[in-house]
């Protein structure tokens, strides 16, 4: 009997990258989050981890309930009597560590763009007129895991329901995928997300492809770039091409 495939993903961003993710999608103040919004949308990608198969960590089911329970907070109506001292938000449960976790966030990315990424692995620095085709780089951010949800989600969107059916876990193998990917970026400056996954592919196979990618993000072998008003993803080599090509 055939078993369904299932994703063993590594996650490495968690509840904390996902809620910073939401404001600045959203362009909220981080003072004054709409929990409501936030929470509906956070569960939203709980959802579409779950229809990927991705085993949904702990740590994100936790701050859900910790959205969930603010949220009730808010709900109930806040005394005005003058001889009460004034409540507490009850946002600022989670504005405190959320905005510790930003400043930490921040100085771990200064400091890993400044290190090589190993003794025999060189960065690869990508010309700004090699960036992006498209005008406007104050308008182009690298991305991150929910940045690639998200456009993995539109993959999945226009492939077709038949194309979508189930296939063994055995017909694939993912570093055989990862070192496909290699090869195709090797060949060119760069490349779009929705270009690395073939047309009429099956849902296991579009899966395998975005773990590649995010094997290769996470290993900080290719970076990836999004044009915010079109949405578009691309993709660039972060190592010399003679070494990424070797792998």
């Amino acid at each position: 009997m055939e078993q369904e495939y299932q994703v063993k993903l590594e996650i490495f961003e968690g509840p904390m990258d996902l809620l910073l993710h939401l404001i600045r999608k959203n362009r909220v103040d981080i003072y004054d989050i709409p929990i409501a919004l936030i929470m509906n949308q956070y569960l939203e990608y709980l959802d579409i981890m779950r229809s990927l198969s991705i085993d949904v960590a702990a740590e994100f089911l936790e701050m859900a309930a910790t959205l969930a329970y603010i949220k009730s907070k808010m709900l109930v109506p806040r005394s005005t009597s003058e001889d009460e001292e004034a409540e507490e938000d009850p946002r600022l449960e989670l504005v405190r560590p959320l905005v510790e976790y930003a400043k930490i966030r921040e100085a771990a990315s200064r400091l890993a763009n400044s290190l090589q990424l190993d003794r025999d692995v060189y960065v690869r620095n990508i010309p700004a007129e090699e960036l992006w085709d498209l005008r406007g780089s104050d308008e182009i951010a690298e991305v991150g895991l929910f940045e690639l949800f998200a456009a993995l989600q539109g993959v999945l969107n226009k492939a077709e329901p038949a194309d979508l059916l189930e296939v063994t876990a055995d017909t694939m193998r993912l570093k055989d995928r990862i070192a496909q990917l290699m090869e195709m970026l090797a060949g060119v400056s760069s490349i779009t997300f929705h270009e690395l996954f073939a047309d009429g592919a099956k849902k296991a196979e579009i899966i395998l492809t975005f773990l590649a990618i995010l094997e290769l993000v996470r290993l900080r072998m290719v970076r990836a770039f999004q044009h915010e008003p079109s949405g578009i993803v691309r993709l660039y080599l972060a190592v010399e091409d003679t070494l990424a090509t070797g792998l």
